[in-house]
């Protein structure tokens, strides 16, 4: 049986190169976030999200993200209702993810809002990523091509740092790639341990 861990942390802290460096070390890696992204334009999830919020945040037979995004981070009832939505898909696919990696022993489950979703209990352990605020806004703002505003919207649908490290058993500071890959390799020595 795999020991589930879950990798969390603010938006742009540098949760995606945290689970590269794991998954270099060979542990498998499923990224929530990018499930979400690719099951929401998947023709059921399109239908129920027509239905529920309209035609018009659907785009050349995709959901318009931009468009979806501004309505749902500056209305937390709207993001509900999408969450209600993704959130059991992603689920599903989690569970036959896990079945085809269950002969490793350590699994990572990679989730932005993993505390807020619930996901967090069904993890043995959680690794918080955390790195400088004004950090964080640069690299999101450069990354999706936004405003500091549209950053600072996303980051106020999230917990707060202290929220995720008071619920966190280990918190890797990801401000340099060497930093951050000693921290990997302390962590990976720990659970090889375990």
């Amino acid at each position: 049986m795999s020991v589930l861990i879950g990798l969390t942390g603010g938006i742009g802290s540098g949760k995606s190169t945290v689970a590269g460096l794991f998954n270099q070390k060979g542990i498998p890696v499923y990224n929530a976030d990018e499930a979400g992204r690719q099951l929401t334009d998947s023709s059921e999830l399109l239908q129920q999200i027509s239905t529920i919020f309209g035609d018009s945040f659907i785009s050349n037979k995709q959901l318009d993200r931009k468009k979806m995004a501004t309505l749902v981070f500056n209305q937390p009832e709207e993001l509900k209702k999408l969450n209600a939505i993704v959130h059991p898909a992603v689920q599903h696919h989690f569970e036959n993810w896990t079945k085809q990696h269950q002969e490793s022993p350590f699994l990572i489950k990679e989730s932005a809002i993993l505390f807020e979703s619930g996901s967090y209990k069904q993890c043995a352990l959680i690794i918080n990523v955390e790195a400088p605020v004004a950090t964080r806004i640069e690299r999101v703002m450069k990354r999706d091509n936004c405003s500091r505003e549209e950053v600072e919207a996303r980051m106020n649908n999230q917990w707060t740092e202290a929220q995720r490290l008071k619920r966190s058993n280990y918190t890797i500071t990801n401000t340099s790639l060497f930093e951050t890959e000693q921290q990997v390799d302390t962590i990976l020595k720990i659970l090889n341990n375990l």
